[in-house]
């Protein structure tokens, strides 16, 4: 089901809105004339005589002390090559995206027009004075090592040289790993290495510091063994050479009762045979990209008593250089560190390592779509999206540049520090990554009922090559793949129904029949109930109610009330639930927000709110979030006696005697919900004083949908809703003009919800169904 990406998407992603991935945000006002003669002439030029008069306050009045420069030439890019500096830019571009979503530190790309080594040391130190760390990025070997070694010597701000040494920390905590659960000692094991490149240099000598010795290595390079007779030999990769007379050596004899492989040369170099001739208990680390030296399939048929790590993220233990660079630097720039030297780099190995082996927290067993993680032989490594990594790496790396003598600038608070790199990992998007898993972990049926347009057509496609759901499309077969085919769209795999055509008849007249039952003494009669058969809203929420599918998404083209009355007509509420209510969640810079009751209840009474308030709470919970709610109003705790803030004050004791354990407060003003220091000096006795709001219950449909509307486009919050609550299967409506991102977001809402809902159905099953493309002529299978 799922495919690879479309070069036009990839395309298609880094062209759409601002070119590129990156941008400039100020971080102070800048919007009076005041503001601009603090923030230039002639404000700004206090700081600068402060700088002029003590260069170490650069850091406490610019941002240098969080600013990387991300610095390549382009001469190793990717699996590319030499591609150039400005083809090398969007990789630059996305090392800058990675270190701040997962470190908050932000970066500048600059990609360098110079291949030869020492003007490209001398040009990345004359912009030592802009940055408190430099990643060198797809540079080339042998040269990297010359500029990495130079830069280091000269600079007085950490470097490093990600491709090299991200390998070398991040296998590192997957050898200690591996050779722990397999029973092994790193200073006995024979370690056979394919590659000798600058990746697989930095790895050795990583083993080295960690324990393994010299002369238990065996390595080869493109001309061979690494053997004390070759003349191009440079002294590092001596200490590793293997004594002359074995120059003859070849990997399958290496490989003979070897204990560890290391591969970071080319694919499928390896094969069963030479697998089941290493030791007992063997290690292989097959690292090359796209295809490793041998697959993880045929490596671990041949041997059961392997464990294995590659660089995909497709099996288990990936080597993923994420899991180390973002919080190095965090570590590093948080104690103004000089340089980032082996103490540091070690302590990063270490403190994967023993995280590894610590139970892991839910929300990384379902952004990874597994029902359990445990420290093992298919877990040796961290899982990149575990949020414990920051608050784990960052001060490990830190510590160890403490005690090595090269920060400047001390941790003396070890919780505080913590609480503040736990404040700058914001979890939103670590919310949508848990609901894109939790939806693929058991994808459901979804029916579109808005097919003929092609944002719809697009997010079909999306979904479904995700592996998100399998979508349903309503409406005239011929004008969809009209639409399809003028924009690429490929729906070869999905079933294309139309509630008016005669294919259909038999299956309008079933559902008309059932429709009629639900609703003979309410308003419709029986020619009334065939005939809104033919509207594809009624027709997709019979197919939902029928099991024919699990969810329906429609709105795109309709009013909102004429896309919600046939699933309330047909679909109906949950048991003890009066009324539906809506709901966004809003991705905001302070984290995930939900919002309700934003679309449907006008003028909820007290006992109608406390009821949308407890459908709010056990839906946050599906997010895997605690909910905790502020239920708003103009008035705090009881300082307006109107009727409109009495109302909201008693329903929040009608939610507390129904759910006693649930965080929630009100009523309140929503700038006091969200300003702890507020709520502590003035009212102490709040259950939010001391939590961070993430729920936001509003005392009418007027303030929840202004609200919303107001965060969405003048906050710049990106919007997921609206989230109907309280139906008993899944029907969601979107809003009109939803772009193709909200309606994969709202179909992963649908998916979940059809989940908790739904029973579970394999693909195998789905594509049984009657409804999928092998029998799209219902009507005679059915």
């Amino acid at each position: 089901m799922k495919k690879q990406l479309r070069k036009e998407d990839a395309l298609e992603y880094h062209a759409k809105g601002r070119p590129g991935k990156i941008e400039v945000v100020p971080t102070k006002e800048a919007k009076t004339q005041r503001d601009l003669s603090l923030a230039y002439s002639p404000g700004v030029a206090e700081p600068c005589k402060e700088i002029h008069a003590n260069p170490e306050t650069v850091y406490k009045y610019t941002a240098k002390g969080n600013l990387v420069g991300v610095i390549s030439n382009g001469t190793a890019v990717l699996g590319l090559g030499d591609i150039g500096p400005e083809a090398g830019k969007p990789v630059m571009e996305g090392k800058g995206v990675l270190f701040k979503i997962f470190a908050d530190i932000d970066v500048f790309d600059i990609e360098i027009n110079e291949k030869d080594p020492e003007k490209f040391v001398q040009i990345v130190k004359a912009l030592e004075p802009t940055f408190g760390g430099i990643n060198l990025e797809d540079i080339k070997a042998p040269e990297c090592f010359y500029i990495e070694q130079k830069l280091k010597e000269q600079l007085k701000i950490p470097v490093m040289h990600d491709d090299q040494h991200g390998t070398a920390i991040i296998s590192g905590c997957g050898l200690l790993n591996a050779l722990e659960i397999q029973k092994k000692k790193i200073e006995k094991v024979k370690i056979v290495v394919n590659g000798a490149g600058a990746a697989a240099m930095a790895c050795v000598q990583m083993y080295v510091s960690l324990g393994a010795k010299y002369e238990n290595f065996i390595m080869f390079d493109k001309d061979g063994v690494l053997h004390k007779g070759r003349p191009d030999l440079d002294e590092l990769k001596l200490r590793f050479a293997i004594d002359a007379k074995k120059s003859n050596i070849v990997l399958a004899d290496a490989l003979k009762d070897a204990d560890v492989f290391l591969g970071l040369s080319v694919g499928n170099v390896v094969s069963g045979e030479m697998i089941k001739s290493m030791a007992k208990n063997p290690v292989v680390f097959a690292l090359a990209n796209p295809e490793p030296e041998i697959s993880y399939e045929k490596a671990t048929e041949v041997r059961k008593d392997i464990i294995m790590a590659t660089g995909r993220s497709d099996f288990p233990n990936q080597v993923n250089n994420v899991l180390g660079f973002p919080y190095i630097f965090r570590g590093a720039l948080d104690v103004r560190a000089t340089q980032i030297n082996e103490a540091m780099k070690q302590a990063a190995v270490k403190a994967l390592a023993e995280l590894t082996r610590t139970p892991v927290p839910e929300i990384v067993t379902l952004a990874y779509n597994e029902k359990h993680i445990s420290f093992g032989p298919n877990y040796i490594i961290p899982k990149p999206l575990d949020p414990r990594l920051l608050e784990t790496v960052a001060p490990a790396v830190a510590k160890a540049a403490m005690e090595s003598g090269v920060a400047q600038a001390p941790i003396k608070n070890w919780d505080k520090y913590r609480e503040e790199l736990n404040r700058r990992l914001g979890i939103d998007n670590q919310v949508m990554r848990v609901i894109g898993n939790k939806a693929r972990r058991a994808p459901k049926r979804v029916v579109f009922a808005d097919a003929d347009n092609v944002k719809v057509l697009k997010a079909a496609q999306i979904v479904y090559e995700d592996g998100i759901a399998y979508p349903i499309l309503l409406g005239g077969e011929v004008r969809i793949r009209k639409i399809a085919e003028e924009n690429g769209i490929d729906l070869s795999d999905m079933p294309i129904l139309d509630p008016r055509s005669d294919e259909m008849e038999e299956k309008r007249q079933l559902y008309g029949e059932i429709f009629f039952q639900k609703r003979q003494r309410k308003g419709f009669n029986y020619y009334e109930s065939k005939k809104a058969m033919r509207d594809r809203n009624y027709f997709g929420c019979m197919m939902v109610e029928c099991g024919d599918a699990d969810a329906m998404i429609s709105g795109l083209t309709k009013n909102y009330q004429e896309t919600l009355l046939p699933a309330i007509q047909i679909i109906g509420t949950e048991e003890n639930v009066k009324k539906i209510a809506g709901m966004y969640l809003l991705l905001t810079k302070r984290g995930p927000l939900f919002l309700a009751d934003t679309t449907v209840n006008f003028n909820p009474t007290a006992e109608e709110l406390a009821d949308i308030t407890l459908m709010v709470a056990k839906e946050v919970k599906h997010f895997n979030l605690v909910p905790r709610i502020a239920m708003l109003s103009y008035s705090n705790f009881g300082s307006s006696n109107s009727p409109e803030a009495k109302l909201v004050a008693n329903a929040r004791k009608i939610v507390k005697q129904r759910n006693p354990s649930l965080i929630v407060d009100g009523e309140m003003q929503a700038s006091v919900a969200f300003n702890k220091e507020i709520l502590r000096d003035n009212y102490p006795f709040s259950e939010l004083a001391d939590q961070d709001v993430n729920t936001l219950i509003f005392p009418n449909l007027t303030a929840g949908n202004v609200a919303y509307n107001l965060l969405k486009e003048v906050g710049g919050a990106d919007a997921i809703g609206p989230i109907l609550l309280g139906l008993k299967k899944p029907v969601h409506v979107l809003q009109l003009g939803s772009s193709v991102r909200s309606i994969v977001n709202m179909t992963l809402i649908a998916v979940i919800d059809a989940q908790q809902k739904c029973k579970i159905s394999t693909e195998e099953e789905v594509r049984k169904s009657p409804w999928w493309k092998s029998f799209r002529k219902v009507s005679k299978d059915m």
